[in-house]
């Protein structure tokens, strides 16, 4: 017999905490990069109470409802990213960082349609892989192949968009895809040459970008400038201007020492410290300590989410937070690791933490499904998944 609960039981109160703390981490993050006169942190307030409020849309949408509008929302993303390859540089649609990424509304400002797109694409993938195994009863290689190419097909599209002007985004979406087929119920006889074929080209393609430039150039057609990121990750100090940012991130991080220099008395110049590098402004101004308290929040964060996908008893809300849990990780993981030279430059933000209308609402979105997993989530007498999160 199913057991009722009321709204404060249904409500992810731990979740909500969460996002609490990062909103007050975003602001006083960006309160120190910016100044109390500077109108990024108003508008980052702004974004998270739009964020609050798509949450609390989001949230009252059953698994069933956001299936039904799966592909149009996975269309409608597709459709923009193809407007903005066939686009001409406008006001409209302008290019920044050598990349024509964004879309510009007057006194709205600009949408970023690939960091939505993660969302979209998330829900994607997961229906295939639902209902899939709905229409397959007999599970086999066979099968395993097909739902595979089906996933290969989904994730393509966006991935095909993307790649050309946004590199970092493309990581993203190929960490999602990864993390989602090895829930899948994908055979190992499958994955494990699948995933060990990828890890050898991308080692290759990684010598050659380092000792073999020559054959990167000769046969992919790779711009010598596009080395400039490899340059710079492996040796900052002597990579010119490509590696003025690292080289700054880490004499601001390495400053900060054990606990800070205290809020408002940052020495070291950093472009785009607000956004993409706003980990650097943690590490000075508040230290090792700060830096850890960062972490640990991620690590609770993912940790929550991590027992939201073993509580639930539906494939379709597991595999969404498995890629909701991929996409996060990898952010966090690309974005911290660049800032200290464990990888290269690829331009992703912090999750909840770096400036930034689009990345902001795209995560926010993704909580808005984990709320909702919590909200409708099913639960039986005498059932094992009546647990409490």
């Amino acid at each position: 017999m199913r057991t009722k609960k009321g709204f404060s039981e249904r409500f992810d109160w731990t979740l909500c905490l969460l996002l609490m703390l990062f909103c007050l981490v975003s602001c006083i993050a960006i309160y120190s990069a910016q100044g109390p006169k500077d109108s990024y942190l108003q508008s980052q307030i702004m974004w998270y109470v739009i964020g609050s409020i798509t949450i609390a849309i989001i949230m009252y949408f059953d698994n069933e409802q956001i299936q039904q509008i799966t592909w149009l929302l996975y269309g409608v993303g597709a459709i923009l990213l193809i407007g903005l390859l066939l686009a001409p540089v406008t006001d409209f649609t302008p290019k920044r960082g050598g990349a024509q990424s964004w879309y510009v509304i007057p006194h709205i400002g600009s949408i970023q349609p690939s960091e939505y797109m993660k969302v979209f694409y998330i829900l994607a993938i997961a229906k295939v892989i639902t209902n899939h195994h709905k229409k397959t009863i007999y599970k086999s290689l066979l099968t395993d192949f097909i739902l595979m190419c089906k996933l290969g097909v989904v994730a393509g599209i966006p991935i095909g968009l993307v790649i050309a002007q946004d590199f970092g985004t493309t990581l993203v979406l190929m960490a999602i895809l990864i993390g989602m087929m090895l829930v899948s119920e994908i055979s190992w006889k499958i994955l494990i040459p699948l995933y060990g074929t990828a890890a050898a080209f991308g080692s290759i393609v990684l010598y050659l970008a380092i000792f073999g430039r020559e054959l990167l150039e000769k046969y992919l057609g790779v711009d010598p400038y596009q080395f400039d990121r490899i340059n710079s990750w492996l040796d900052p100090h002597n990579a010119g201007d490509s590696g003025f940012q690292l080289v700054k991130s880490l004499m601001a991080i390495g400053s900060g020492l054990i606990s800070g220099k205290g809020v408002g008395n940052e020495e070291v110049y950093i472009p785009e410290r607000h956004t993409d590098f706003i980990f650097t402004i943690i590490g000075e101004e508040y230290g090792f300590i700060g830096g850890s308290i960062v972490i640990i929040l991620y690590f609770f964060l993912i940790y929550h989410l991590v027992r939201t996908a073993l509580k639930t008893a539906d494939p379709y809300s597991i595999y969404i937070t498995v890629g909701v849990i991929s996409m996060i990780t990898f952010h966090v993981f690309e974005n911290i690791g660049m800032t200290i030279q464990l990888l290269p430059i690829t331009g992703i933000p912090l999750p909840f933490i770096s400036y930034g209308g689009s990345a902001l609402m795209t995560n926010m979105m993704a909580m808005g499904l984990m709320f909702s997993i919590r909200y409708h989530h099913k639960s039986y007498m005498f059932s094992s998944s009546s647990l409490s999160f």
